[in-house]
């Protein structure tokens, strides 16, 4: 757990307070998708203050794959997110700020993503729709209770992260091993028939 920690400690910080900095309440009942929900990926990507690896997928290059669940009906989805992009589901809206994996030599593995959940709900039945932040930090795909999404309504978890680190490519080697292996063998030659007797056994003059 501890090089868990260590590992995604360095993107935890920039996302966390871009978070704290955009929490003041949204006084506008009618107002759209907040601008932090809906941003393009180079902005989010740079503002998030996310701290490149010096391995592996370039973090705007990584794709993840998230599970979402409406409790009311139980119907579940898979969202794929780029980084920096979002995805808007009913009155629900999921976005992406990275996500990581841990590399095949560290241990114990780990993929986690940073996401923010925006919902438009209201508190009182007095009261209009508005967008809330419900959500906004790190889902861990094999601790889930390190960080969890409390809400009456939808949850939210890590399935994956498209991202690849230096030597998981297949080799030349092990590629012309398997194109060979994929290759009809072919049927084994048949065996030479055996020579004809001679019609008697009187030798040649």
């Amino acid at each position: 757990m501890r090089g868990l920690m260590r590992r995604f400690a360095p993107l935890l910080l920039g996302p966390a307070l871009l978070a704290l900095g955009s929490c003041g309440g949204n006084k506008n009942a009618e107002a759209p998708p907040p601008s932090e929900a809906t941003q393009g990926a180079g902005p989010a990507a740079n503002a998030s203050g996310v701290v490149e690896s010096e391995f592996g997928t370039p973090v705007k290059d990584r794709v993840a794959t998230l599970g979402f669940l409406n409790k009311r009906n139980n119907i579940t989805q898979i969202v794929e997110l780029k980084t920096g992009e979002s995805r808007r589901i009913g009155n629900a809206i999921i976005k992406l700020a990275t996500c990581e994996r841990t590399a095949p030599w560290e241990d114990p593995p780990e993929t986690g993503a940073f996401v923010q959940l925006f919902v438009e709900e209201r508190a009182t039945t007095r009261e209009k729709l508005a967008w809330h932040k419900v959500f906004s930090g790190w889902l861990f795909k094999n601790s889930p209770a390190l960080n969890v999404v409390e809400h009456p309504v939808y949850d939210l978890w890590v399935k994956d992260c498209a991202m690849k680190f230096p030597g998981e490519e297949d080799s030349p080697a092990a590629a012309a091993s398997t194109s060979s292996a994929a290759k009809p063998a072919g049927k084994p030659p048949a065996p030479a028939a055996p020579a004809a007797a001679p019609a008697d056994d009187t030798p040649p003059a």
